[in-house]
């Protein structure tokens, strides 16, 4: 019994030993964790010589929930929103070309074309109609999505999303237009903790190795998203003059600490839509769904079932 008791003491110092050593392993197993708590697996689909990947899961009848993350993001960032909503509905949550685990594309990643690309996705998944989630740059493609497409939609949210000229400038926007680095590219791995703090009014805590390795991650993508800003900003396409076409019901969503897109935009957004709810979230910086999975899932829901 001393000896078993022994050998699994072992085992266990063992096994911490490598998450240690190994943050890759600890970051896996943690996401891989957070996939079964939300109900989600991993799938992929070739579309357009593209290979994308994504998480599917919750109600197989239910209705379908595409969501979109925002710039230099992936995937991951729904899956402990995704946990309050699988459930009741069917929930699939997309790492947009270019970004997370697919493929990156040749040619431009401005919004428009990113757009078509997410028509083609959801072609290939053979989506006839759903709700639509975008935040931040994701919001910006899926608002365009919903101006273009207005009939493939019973909803749209719109989660602090890029695309609008603001009456007030914001802290983000003040730093590049004043020759700043932008914040939201991280370069080298001790970048991840300014980066963190610039989203969250809330930073979460993650263990120092751990954080270095997300750190490490993010740098290695710096070249790529540097491009992809620039792509964003220099066929930028305004929202202004699309909004009026969107037919679908809609939610505009803020955390009012933003710092990288001012909560002002909601008061250019929210006359030119038709069918427009707004909520503000307290408290909260840019990125609602992981600073506070639970409540921004729950406003979602309450909106969902509205329109019911």
């Amino acid at each position: 019994m001393k000896k078993l008791l022994y050998v699994s003491l072992l085992l266990l110092i063992g096994g911490l030993a490598v998450l240690y050593c190994f943050p890759a392993v600890q970051w896996a197993g943690l996401q891989l964790l957070e996939q079964q708590r939300a109900g989600l697996s991993s799938r992929q689909l070739r579309v357009a010589d593209l290979n994308i990947h994504y998480y599917q899961g919750g109600l197989p009848k239910g209705e379908t929930l595409v969501l979109l993350h925002g710039f230099a993001a992936d995937k991951d960032n729904w899956l402990r929103f995704s946990r309050h909503l699988t459930d009741r509905y069917q929930v699939i949550a997309l790492d947009l070309p270019g970004f997370g685990a697919s493929e990156r594309p040749t040619g431009s990643y401005d919004v428009g074309t990113q757009a078509e690309r997410l028509a083609g996705i959801l072609d290939a998944l053979q989506l006839e109609r759903i709700h639509l989630l975008g935040h931040s740059m994701g919001g910006h493609i899926a608002a365009l999505y919903a101006a273009r497409y207005p009939e493939r939609l019973n909803s749209l949210v719109l989660l602090a999303n890029a695309g609008v000229d603001t009456p007030v400038r914001s802290e983000f926007f003040q730093i590049l237009e004043n020759g700043g680095s932008n914040p939201l590219i991280v370069r080298q791995p001790e970048d991840f903790a300014r980066l963190l703090s610039f989203i969250f009014t809330e930073v979460p805590r993650i263990p120092e190795r751990l954080r270095y390795y997300l750190g490490e991650r993010a740098a290695s993508q710096a070249e790529h998203h540097e491009q992809v800003f620039s792509h964003l900003v220099t066929r930028h396409i305004p929202l202004e003059p699309l909004l009026p076409r969107i037919q679908a019901p809609t939610l505009l969503l803020w955390g009012d600490h933003d710092r990288v897109l001012d909560i002002s935009s909601l008061q250019v957004m929210q006359p030119l839509l038709g069918k427009v709810s707004v909520a503000v979230m307290p408290g909260i910086g840019h990125a609602p769904m992981l600073e506070s999975a639970e409540e921004c899932a729950r406003i979602y829901r309450n909106f969902l079932q509205s329109l019911e």
